[in-house]
């Protein structure tokens, strides 16, 4: 019987969050198999002599596609804890199947979806549809949030118990919670239900430092959104000193540029705000960064709405920040892939023998940005024709290639 097909990457530069090597990968039946150039030979050539068929006297020689990866990186594929996939009811900023591609093309196979679409996704049937629609396209795999209150209205609450059956995840994203009674309540049901609340701070700074104080009062758990100020940042240090457990990310485009002037939520900081947020990686102060992929239209764009369609930026953006600030790529991929799927309860991202092999293949070159070759409907972004020095150049998803740029 002919073997499965196996995928061989050869001289791969493997990092995730605690390592960094050269060596060889072999993937089959979605997992890595064996990692090590000797082991994977002797693998090889044991299984083909095993396939040697005494009868004939012919050898079914094992099915293995290779790829000599000349020393590009490999790391686990990337993990967005936010993702705004416009469905259901925007369709002509991003339908299923071009958020997926994008998020591929960007080297992400699981998305953290938010609930600002139409209608709003506040219902335990809502949460299920979506999640079955997006998983059925076998692209990536989709956890999709609820909002905390009832089509966002900011007052009245969803059912959390209900809900917490579909998902853990609970947001008003693209809102605040201004009635602080409401956000207190909320926090107490995320303790008693065991959810995290991922918080949207308009009013920055203020927003942040009350919401701080209601998770000291109510042991609640919260995870602040898209951070972009220095102060706002210090507040969440101070807490977490203090040993209150909260959690923070950081978007891609505040890390990358300050003072630009185009339209986003929170908008472009300044750069000590900027400097602030690459010191707080550094000193490991920020448990993830995410995308806030927000795709729209050129029209709904000309009408000031905010937002950047960044998932297919997002790496190169990030790599450049790391490399001009002499940062770890270990902490790069922590910060992408191993820390965002702790969060949501993944197994590990690291790359291990066992592990479901879900890879991205990077190279690095100096290559300039072209939102015209987004995969992604929305071609809103501030970093076109912006020179990067690395480039996504395949992501794997259970051992299969689902993006190549093919350059191999």
């Amino acid at each position: 019987m002919k073997e499965a097909t196996m995928l061989y990457l050869k001289n791969c530069h493997i990092i995730d969050e605690v390592s960094d090597y050269i060596d060889d990968i072999l993937i089959d039946s979605g997992k890595i198999k064996l990692i090590g150039k000797a082991k994977i030979t002797n693998y090889i050539t044991e299984k083909n002599q095993e396939a040697l068929l005494p009868d004939l006297h012919v050898q079914t020689k094992l099915d293995i596609l290779e790829l000599d990866l000349c020393n590009r990186l490999v790391m686990p594929a990337f993990v967005d804890l936010h993702f705004h996939m416009r469905n259901p009811g925007q369709e002509h900023k991003e339908t299923l199947l071009s958020a997926n591609k994008a998020a591929i093309k960007g080297g992400y196979t699981d998305l953290l979806g938010m609930a600002n679409t139409n209608p709003v996704i506040d219902n335990k049937t809502l949460i299920t549809e979506i999640i079955e629609k997006n998983n059925s396209l076998g692209m990536t795999r989709l956890l999709q949030v609820s909002a905390v209150t009832k089509g966002l209205n900011g007052k009245d609450l969803v059912d959390f118990e209900e809900n917490r059956k579909a998902t853990r995840f609970f947001s008003d994203d693209g809102k605040n919670i201004d009635d602080e009674q409401i956000m207190r309540e909320a926090l107490l049901a995320s303790k008693q239900h065991d959810f995290i609340i991922l918080d949207h701070s308009e009013e920055e700074t203020e927003m942040v430092i009350r919401n701080l104080d209601l998770v000291r009062q109510t042991g609640g758990n919260l995870h602040f959104c898209h951070i972009s100020k220095k102060a706002s940042m210090e507040a969440i240090i101070k807490a977490k000193e203090e040993g209150i457990p909260v959690t923070v990310e950081v978007a891609p485009h505040h890390i990358y540029a300050s003072n630009v002037s185009y339209r986003v939520n929170p908008p472009f900081a300044s750069e000590e705000d900027r400097m602030f947020l690459i010191e707080s990686i550094k000193n490991g102060y920020v448990d993830a960064i995410a995308t806030d992929h927000a795709p729209h239209t050129p029209e709904d764009k000309a009408n000031n709405a905010p937002g950047i369609s960044g998932i297919e930026t997002s790496f190169s953006l990030c790599h450049k920040v790391f490399t001009d600030n002499e940062i770890s790529l270990k902490l790069l991929s922590k910060l992408l892939s191993a820390s965002p799927a702790r969060f949501l309860g993944f197994s590990p991202r690291v790359i291990r023998a066992g592990i479901q092999a879900n890879l991205v293949v990077i190279e690095e070159k100096k290559s300039q940005i072209d939102r015209s070759l987004f995969e992604s409907k929305g071609k809103n972004t501030p970093f076109d024709k912006e020179m990067v020095y690395a480039v996504i150049d395949k992501t794997i998803r259970k051992g299969d290639i689902l993006y190549d740029n093919g350059q191999n």
